[in-house]
C-alpha cells in the first residue's frame, strides 16, 4: 500500500513538473529564433545578446538585439532590430512618456522636437500586456520602424530620433549599463 502511495505520488509530481516546464520549455526555443518580421526585414541578422529589464525586484520586460553586424562603437551605422517583450502590462502613452525621459539622457532635444517625438511615440505603443512584443528596426539615415506583435505599426522618418530611441539601450549614456552590455554582447568593436 506505501508503495503504491509514493508511486502515485512520484507520477503527480513528475507529471506536474512536465506540464509546467512544457511552456517554459517551448518559450526558450521561441526565443532563441528571431520573430518573422525580424527575418523579414533583415534576413542576415542574428541575435547579437539579450537581456532582461527588473525594476526593484520586478521583470518589466526581455530585450533582444537582432543585426547582421553591428559596431559597439557606432550603433546607428548599420540596421538593426531591438525587440522588446513585455512582461507584464502597461499603458502605450506611459511607454512613450518613459521613453522619452530616457531619450534626454542621451542629449538635449529642443522643446519642439520632444513634443514631435512624444506625439509620434504615443501614436506608434498601445497598451501591452505580458506577452506582447514591440520591434523597433533601425534604418540608418532615415528612422524607425515599430511592429507590434509581428504587425507594422509607425514609422517615425527622423535619424535623429532613432539615434536617441535606441541609445535608451545602446547608447553608452544609457541608465542601464549592463543591459547596454549584455545586449551588445555579439557586437564588434
Amino acid at each position: 500500500m506505501n508503495t503504491c502511495r509514493f508511486v502515485c505520488f512520484f507520477s503527480c509530481v513528475a507529471l506536474c513538473l512536465a506540464l509546467l516546464l512544457h511552456p517554459l520549455a517551448q518559450a526558450q526555443s521561441a526565443a532563441a529564433a528571431p520573430a518573422a518580421e525580424v527575418k523579414a526585414e533583415l534576413p542576415d541578422a542574428r541575435t547579437l545578446g539579450a537581456a532582461r529589464m527588473r525594476f526593484f525586484g520586478m521583470d518589466i520586460y526581455d530585450a533582444r538585439l537582432f543585426a547582421p553586424a553591428l559596431k559597439r562603437s557606432d550603433y546607428t551605422a548599420s540596421p538593426f532590430a531591438l525587440e522588446v517583450q513585455y512582461l507584464r502590462g502597461f499603458d502605450g502613452s506611459s511607454i512613450a512618456e518613459r521613453s522619452l525621459k530616457e531619450m534626454r539622457r542621451i542629449g538635449n532635444i529642443s522643446p519642439e522636437k520632444e513634443k514631435t517625438w512624444l506625439d509620434a511615440m504615443r501614436q506608434a505603443f498601445p497598451d501591452v500586456k505580458s506577452g506582447d512584443r514591440i520591434t523597433g528596426f533601425h534604418k540608418p539615415g532615415v528612422g524607425t520602424r515599430f511592429f507590434v506583435n509581428g504587425l507594422a505599426r509607425a514609422s517615425i522618418d527622423d535619424p535623429e530620433f532613432s539615434r536617441y530611441f535606441f541609445g535608451i539601450w545602446l547608447s553608452p549614456h544609457t541608465s542601464e549599463p549592463k543591459m547596454r552590455t549584455e545586449l551588445l554582447a555579439g557586437a564588434s568593436d
